[in-house]
C-alpha cells in the first residue's frame, strides 16, 4: 500500500506532467495543491524532496513555479515511489539499496519466506519499473484493464 505521501507526490507529478514541454509553463505551488489535493504545507516538503532528487526544478519571480527537468517518460513509478516511502522490499533481505540480512534467518537460499516473496516482489518490481508518470496521464480505466490483465 503506498502512503498518502506517495500519493500526493505521484499527483503533483502528474500536474506537472500534463504542462511540461514546449508550450508548458512553470506551475506555482497554490496550482500543484490545487490539482493533487494536497495540502500546501505538507506538499512543500514533498516538492523539496523531488527538487533535491532532480526529478523537478523551482523558478523565483514572477513567472516562476515548479517544472519537470525530464520527460514524464522516463520517470519511473518505482522512481517515485522509493524516494518518497523508501525500500519497496517487502523483506530487508530482498531490498537493492537497503539489503540487510534477516535477523532470525541462518541461510537465505533455503529461506521459504524469502523465495515466495521474492518472486511476488519482482513482478511488483518489474511492473512499477515498467510503469512511468507517462503513464498516469493515459485513460485511467485503460490503466486498470491492463493491471488487472496483467495481474491474472
Amino acid at each position: 500500500m503506498i502512503t498518502l505521501k506517495t500519493k500526493y507526490a505521484l499527483k503533483a507529478m502528474a500536474a506537472l506532467a500534463e504542462e511540461h514541454g514546449p508550450n508548458g509553463h512553470s506551475l506555482r505551488i497554490e496550482e500543484i495543491a490545487r490539482r493533487s489535493g494536497a495540502p500546501k504545507r505538507f506538499l512543500e516538503h514533498i516538492l523539496l524532496d523531488l527538487k533535491r532528487a532532480g526529478l523537478i526544478a523551482s523558478k523565483r519571480g514572477r513567472n516562476g513555479g515548479y517544472d519537470l527537468i525530464r520527460e514524464a517518460r522516463k520517470i519511473s513509478l518505482a522512481e517515485i515511489l522509493r524516494l518518497t516511502d523508501g525500500p519497496m522490499a517487502p523483506l530487508p533481505c530482498l531490498s537493492r539499496k537497503a539489503y540487510q540480512p534477516c535477523e532470525d534467518c541462518p541461510d537465505e537460499e533455503a529461506c521459504r519466506i524469502r523465495a515466495v516473496f521474492g518472486d511476488f516482489y519482482a513482478t511488483y518490481v518489474l511492473m512499477l519499473e515498467s510503469l512511468t508518470l507517462a503513464d498516469l496521464g493515459k485513460d485511467p480505466a485503460l490503466a486498470v484493464r491492463l493491471t488487472t490483465e496483467a495481474g491474472t
